[in-house]
C-alpha cells in the first residue's frame, strides 16, 4: 500500500497525454462545455488512507454513478421486492435503448440502464414529494462520503430536464405498462436531479468505500448495508455497471464499477479499497476512455482484480 501514491501518479503521468481522446457527452449542453483534458484519480483504502493525483478534488457531474446510491436506498426501503420491478441481467444494449424495453413489456433489464434507474427513482419516491426524495438522496450521499458540502449542480439538472427526451420516452413507455407508480414528471424530476450530483474523485471514492468493506464504512464504523447486500450490489456493478461495455470492462479491469457519461467511474476492490477516476472523453459505449485505461493499469499493477492477481 505504501507505493500506491507513486502508482497513481505513474498512471496519471502515463495516460495524461491521451485525455483528448474519446468524445465528451455533448447531448447534455452543460456537459459539452467540460474541459476534455481533465483527469483525476483517487484511491482510498480501508484504513482511510487517501492516494490521489490530478484533478481529483474538482467536482464533476457524476451522472449514472448515482444509480449505485439510489439502488442502495431503494433496497433499504423495499428489500428484495425491488426485483419485482427491475431485472438483474446485463442489457447488451445502449444505456438509453427502448428496443429491449418493448420486447420485455416495460420491465427494465437492470437498475443501471436508464430505464431501470428511472424505476428505481420511482421506488425511492414512494411516500415522498419529489423535493423530499431528492433531499434524501443528497443526504444519503453526504452521509456515505462524510461530507456535507456535496450538492446537486442546478445548471446540469436544468440541462438534463431540457434535453432528456429519450428518458421522457422511456418513462412514458414504462408508465403505459403500469411500471411507474408516480406521475412521470415527478419521477423524472428525481432522476434528473440525482444524475446532476456533483462530486470529486476523492468524495466519490469515499462514498463507495462501504462496498469495499462488506457494507460497513470502515472510517466511521457505521453499517450501511449487510455484507450480503454489499456483495450483491458489487455483483450488479461488475455485470451491468458499464452498459453494453460491461463484459469488456470485466475482461480488462476485473473490478465492480459504475460509470457515468460525465466521465467518472467508481470502482471497488473488495477488501482493499474504493477508487474513483474522472476523464470526460468517452469511448463508444459511453464510458470514460482514459478512466477505463487507468483502472486497468491499477488493477494490473496491484493484482486487485476479483478474478485473481
Amino acid at each position: 500500500m505504501a507505493d500506491l501514491q507513486a502508482l497513481v501518479e505513474e498512471i496519471h503521468h502515463t495516460l495524461k497525454p491521451r485525455t483528448g481522446e474519446g468524445k465528451v457527452a455533448d447531448y447534455i449542453p452543460s456537459l459539452a462545455r467540460v474541459d476534455p483534458n481533465k483527469f483525476g484519480i483517487a484511491v482510498i483504502d480501508l484504513n482511510g488512507n487517501v492516494y490521489k493525483t490530478g484533478d481529483c478534488d474538482e467536482a464533476f457531474s457524476i451522472q449514472s454513478v448515482s444509480k449505485v446510491f439510489t439502488l442502495t436506498l431503494a433496497l433499504g426501503k423495499h428489500g428484495e421486492t425491488t426485483w419485482n420491478r427491475v431485472g438483474r441481467e446485463p442489457s447488451g444494449s445502449a444505456f438509453n435503448s427502448i428496443v429491449q424495453l418493448e420486447h420485455e413489456h416495460g420491465k427494465p433489464r437492470n437498475p443501471f440502464i436508464n430505464a431501470g434507474a428511472i424505476v428505481i427513482s420511482d421506488s425511492v419516491l414512494a411516500g415522498h414529494t419529489p423535493r423530499e426524495a431528492i433531499g434524501e438522496i443528497v443526504r444519503f450521499v453526504q452521509y456515505l462520503a462524510d461530507d456535507p458540502t456535496i450538492a446537486i449542480d442546478p445548471e446540469v439538472a436544468r440541462s438534463e430536464a431540457a434535453t432528456g427526451f429519450r428518458n421522457m420516452a422511456l418513462a412514458n413507455f414504462m408508465k403505459s405498462y403500469g411500471k411507474l407508480q408516480h406521475p412521470v414528471d415527478h419521477v423524472l424530476g428525481v432522476y434528473f436531479h440525482q444524475c446532476a450530483l456533483a462530486m470529486s474523485c476523492t468524495q466519490l471514492a469515499r462514498a463507495g468505500l462501504f462496498l469495499a468493506a462488506n457494507g460497513k464504512n470502515p472510517i466511521t464504523g457505521h453499517t450501511v448495508v449487510s455484507s450480503q447486500r454489499a456483495r450483491r450490489i458489487n455483483a450488479l456493478m461488475l455485470t451491468c455497471g458499464h452498459y453494453d461495455g460491461s463484459g469488456d470492462f470485466a475482461y480488462h479491469v476485473g473490478l465492480p464499477g459504475k460509470s457515468g457519461v460525465g466521465g467518472g467511474i467508481m470502482a471497488v476492490a473488495p477488501g482493499k479499497a474504493s477508487v474513483a477516476v474522472w476523464s470526460p472523453g468517452l469511448n463508444q459505449n459511453g464510458n470514460s476512455l482514459v478512466g477505463s485505461l487507468a483502472l486497468e493499469m491499477l488493477a494490473n499493477k496491484t493484482g486487485w482484480s476479483v478474478f485473481g492477481g
